[in-house]
């Protein structure tokens, strides 16, 4: 019996802090945000690479409605070497979007770049340009 308490408890409580938090916020679009090390003496390749080859990917994506927008940053306050060069910023309606993506990106990808290995190679160049920092997925939401 004394599991049935607690387990009713922690889903009053449960419910009681998403009520809290939805009181001061709105729950909005999901962003896949990477933050990216550009290496020595190749920003201007790797930017190359991401117009000629990211950028028409991402406005297919946009056109056939898979995601809202995308959106790339610079770091212009970096604190260290290590630190992050540019933030590439994608945009979806709500975390359901993100539900068989890789399946339907396929098909826009093998349409901008012709094949899955002519993107691969593009992958394996961008390695020699760049690092990955991190990929994280945010929530935005408007405050109340």
């Amino acid at each position: 019996m004394k599991r049935y308490t607690v387990s009713a408890l922690g889903l009053v409580l449960f419910f009681t802090l998403q009520a809290f938090a939805q009181e001061h916020f709105t729950e909005g679009p999901v962003w896949q945000v990477t933050l990216i090390r550009i290496k020595p003496n190749q920003q201007d390749a790797y930017l190359t690479s991401l117009r000629e080859r990211s950028k028409p990917l991402l406005d297919e994506q946009k056109r056939q409605g898979l995601i809202m927008d995308y959106k790339v940053f610079f770091n212009t306050t970096k604190h260290d070497p290590q630190d992050w060069d540019l933030a590439l910023s994608v945009q979806y309606k709500n975390f359901g979007a993100l539900d068989g993506l890789t399946a339907k990106g396929e098909a826009i990808r093998d349409k901008i770049f012709g094949s899955k290995q002519a993107a691969q190679q593009v992958g394996e160049k961008r390695v020699e340009m760049r690092e990955i920092v991190s990929t994280m997925i945010l929530r935005e939401v408007t405050l109340k």
